[in-house]
């Protein structure tokens, strides 16, 4: 019964598709992109189409990306790497964070459950409690509860390397990841795809775009899925529903609108437990949560609207807003991390754990404008960019917790105290009644402005400057202590680079930014934490051959960060914002088209991140010395996606394969095992094979195998007790039709 509702919504979204693609009539519309833009015509049937679209009379200019100089990637000094949607299609990739696997550089973290996208980039990976930081077309997409995001409205992931601070403000010195959705266009398009595999995951996802005249057009894409897992008791649904409008105001003026509708239900899951080390101890499949605690729900609603007028050809002016109200509702039982609260380590068979029950509601308002365009002075040229952008975002939090006493109290008669269970039999059913916990309101509120010019020098050499000034300020209201903290900082992050471009196919850069993010919270005076500063270098070169069909980077970088949060070694439960961390490493990016017909994109990355300054774990108090890894991050990774086209006749057939190595990395910060030994989760190579048969020009049947050689292997964690198992091997096969 749980998955009629996908039933009824592929079996309509086929019979829309095929009724639509029957009487379809393309509106022709030149294709003009400007630089920084999509193309809003893009199409899984222009190139048949071509031939038509270049008799229109209008002509529609792209979608401008705000934050995007219209540069060469070559001739930019920063690491760019993109992953396009037909590289997470022919992968079979329908998730952010399986997507991210194949970026150089990043790395899994603690996913809160299976309820947010949590990684590293270039060993940084920002507030463990929330996802990491995100844009969708710009716009902030992270804070608040939106789940584990679906691609199914997704164009290209862009990934930008380094210091970008100085145009998008406070956030992680590692990279950017910015999502371009897909955009209406002026040709009837559409398709959908039934996908069904390993534990009962059933999948349908759609996409309709229809040109209501030759100047307004709508698109509608999104996905339904409903799954179990390998894991005892788990479960998943999602729906995400992206309808968007494009309409020309005139030659010159167009606007843009997007909703976004996101609804998860997730069972809470914290993983498995490895108390000694041993991550064998216990089944891979046991859970350790409750199962009458039940799903926990994420609802996500989004707004974003863009006016876009163009002076001339040089010049454009983006005016933007954004609104987004998320909720986070459930209850989860989960291991109790003190060791003075925590049994199993007394009796290595008895689990004591929390339960809580959250109640998360966000806001985040945002308006923006940016100014970019190109001019000569004399010789030289610019491309400069200026902007300002205004957010305003709010936190309500309830959350009430139960939490296991002193182990000494949790005798064995007393079968309540603690909410305990037997790690290798266990019995379900323990619901005890979480008390108040934490009741309050956060209000964050943020503008920034900023400017960036890259000058042409030489035809050759191109400078490239920036900086931000940004102010944050922001107000918690404790309802249960009725106190209220507030802090307000102001930052300037300034950024330089520098490209040598020798000839069309080869270049040598160089950067250098500061950047800041803020530190929530106060310490034992109820002083606001200083902001976390960092510093980051890069250098690097890029190659593009075969007629910029095959692109490369090689990098070289180096971060510090400053104002870490760490415990205050005087006041216990509060922290001081002292520690210091750094990070440095290689990157290796080749993607694009091989001769023969080889599709590839591969990636290597040597990271060395550790903690930079002797101090305490803000969390447990663990010691901290400098030297330490930083959480989650190995110093090798790489992968690699493979696709091989052959013509069949009429149909084509493609191969796929896919490689994902990680190397070992710490599990659980600062903890030492009486050997003096940390917590590392092992190394593991993970394998994947895609085939896909175009059976016509609108019948494609595909599906992949996942983990081929079911590996045993760990994503992730943050504790001994909180350590992620992934996925054995798994299978999905896809029937899609489009026109």
């Amino acid at each position: 019964m749980r998955y009629r509702h996908l039933l009824s919504l592929s079996v309509a979204g086929l019979a829309v598709t095929a009724a639509a693609g029957a009487g379809a009539q393309t509106v022709p519309v030149a294709m003009e992109v400007a630089g920084g833009a999509i193309d809003p015509t893009a199409d899984p049937t222009a190139d048949a189409q071509a031939g038509d679209a270049q008799q229109s009379e209008i002509v529609v200019q792209g979608v401008r990306q705000q934050y995007v100089a219209n540069v060469p990637t070559i001739e930019v000094p920063q690491s760019i790497q993109v992953l396009s949607m037909e590289t997470l299609k022919d992968a079979g990739i329908t998730r952010l964070d399986n997507a991210l696997d194949f970026a150089t550089g990043i790395a899994r973290q603690n996913n809160f459950g299976g309820l947010f996208d949590v990684f590293a980039c270039r060993g940084f990976s920002g507030d463990e409690g929330a996802g990491s930081n995100y844009l969708v077309n710009g716009f902030n997409a992270a804070r608040g509860y939106g789940g584990a995001r679906d691609t199914s409205n997704v164009q290209q992931v862009q990934v930008l390397k380094g210091p970008n601070s100085s145009l998008f403000g406070r956030g992680e010195p590692g990279c950017t990841v910015n999502i371009i959705t897909k955009k209406p266009g002026f040709l009837l398009h559409g398709g959908a795809i039934l996908s069904a595999g390993s534990y009962k995951n059933f999948r349908s996802e759609g996409d309709i775009n229809v040109p209501l005249s030759d100047r307004v057009a709508v698109r509608v894409t999104g996905a339904a899925e409903s799954a179990d897992s390998f894991r005892d008791f788990g479960s998943s649904e999602k729906v995400t529903v992206t309808p968007s409008f494009l309409a020309k105001l005139g030659q010159d003026s167009s606007i843009s609108y997007e909703f976004e509708f996101i609804d998860q239900k997730v069972v809470f899951d914290r993983g498995i437990i490895a108390p000694t080390g041993d991550l064998k101890l216990v089944p891979k499949t046991r859970f350790f949560g409750e199962p009458g605690d039940g799903p926990v729900h994420v609802r996500a609603m989004g707004h974003q609207a863009q006016l876009q007028h163009d002076f001339s050809p040089d010049w454009s002016l983006v005016l933007g807003v954004g609104y987004r109200d998320t909720f986070f509702r459930g209850v989860s039982t989960e291991a109790e991390l003190a060791a003075g609260r925590q049994r199993l380590y007394t009796d290595g068979t008895t689990l004591s754990r929390q339960r809580r029950d959250r109640d998360y509601s966000t806001t985040d308002l945002t308006f923006r404008g940016e100014l970019s365009g190109e001019f000569a002075t004399g010789p030289v040229g610019h491309h400069m960019i200026i902007g300002a952008d205004w957010d305003d975002y709010a936190l309500d939090v309830i959350q009430n917790r139960y939490r296991p006493p002193a182990v000494a109290s949790q005798t064995a008669g007393n079968l309540v105290a603690g909410n305990r269970i037997n790690i290798f039999e266990p019995v379900y059913g323990k619901l005890p009644t979480p008390g108040v916990f934490q009741s309050y309101l956060e209000r964050q509120n943020s503008y920034g402005v900023y400017l960036q010019d890259q000058v042409d020098l030489t035809d050759a050499l191109k400078v490239r400057f920036g900086g931000r000034y940004d102010q944050f300020e922001q107000i918690v209201d404790d309802r249960i202590a009725k106190r209220r903290t507030m802090q307000s900082k102001t930052a300037f992050s300034p950024s330089v680079g520098a490209t040598y471009v020798f000839g069309d196919h080869v270049s040598i850069y160089a950067n250098y930014g500061r950047g800041f993010r803020p530190n929530n919270g106060t310490d034992a005076n109820n002083n606001a934490f200083e902001p976390e500063r960092t510093v980051s270098y890069e250098a690097g070169t890029k190659v593009s051959l075969f007629r910029n069909r095959l692109t490369g980077t090689l990098a070289a970088f180096k971060t510090t960060k400053n104002n870490v949060l760490t415990a205050d070694p005087i006041n216990a439960n509060f922290s001081l914002a002292v520690g210091k961390a750094r990070s440095k490493g290689v990157e290796a990016e080749l993607s694009g088209n091989l001769p023969a017909g080889f599709r590839v994109q591969l990636n290597y990355a040597y990271i060395d991140a550790e903690v930079a300054q002797d101090a305490l774990d803000p969390n447990f108090g663990f010691g901290l010395r400098e030297g330490d890894p930083l959480l989650n991050i190995a110093k090798n990774s790489g992968s690699a996606l493979v696709f091989k086209d052959f013509d069949i006749g009429d149909q084509r057939l493609t191969l796929g394969a896919g490689v994902n190595y990680v190397g070992k990395r710490l599990g659980e910060t600062g903890f030492r095992f009486g050997n003096g030994s940390f917590y590392y989760l092992p190394a593991y190579t993970l394998t994947r094979v895609t085939v896909a048969f175009e059976a016509s020009d609108r019948l494609r049947i595909s599906g992949e195998v996942t983990n081929l050689f079911d590996v045993d292997y760990f994503p992730s964690s943050y504790s001994r007790l909180w350590t992620l198992p992934g996925a054995p091997r798994q299978f999905m096969v896809r029937l899609g039709y489009s026109y």
